[in-house]
């Protein structure tokens, strides 16, 4: 697996986005990676970051109707990455 396909996206939440003034980002990552691979995903990804701790959350998969058709949603896996204090930031948004 390589490093840059573990972190599909950003999570983009009230919550996440009161997260980034502390340093910690929200990524949706691969299923089957687990902390080591995401914490070498985001340093290879984000230059001049270093990573002091990642937390994974499994989210189950729901179960949703449309109509007459039924069925669940994909199971997903979310990285709450933190950021050491002296690591410069990721800019999710660019100013541009």
């Amino acid at each position: 697996m390589n490093l840059l396909d573990i972190i599909k996206k950003p999570v983009i939440t009230e919550a996440s986005m009161a997260a980034m003034d502390n340093k910690k980002y929200t990524f949706e990552v691969d299923v089957k990676a687990n902390k080591t691979l995401v914490k070498q995903a985001v340093e290879a990804a984000f230059k001049g970051v270093k990573v002091e701790k990642v937390n994974i959350l499994n989210i189950k998969p729901k179960y949703k109707r449309v109509g007459k058709y039924a069925g669940y949603t994909k199971k997903r896996r979310k990285a709450i990455v933190t950021l050491t204090a002296d690591s410069k930031e990721i800019e999710i948004f660019s100013a541009e």
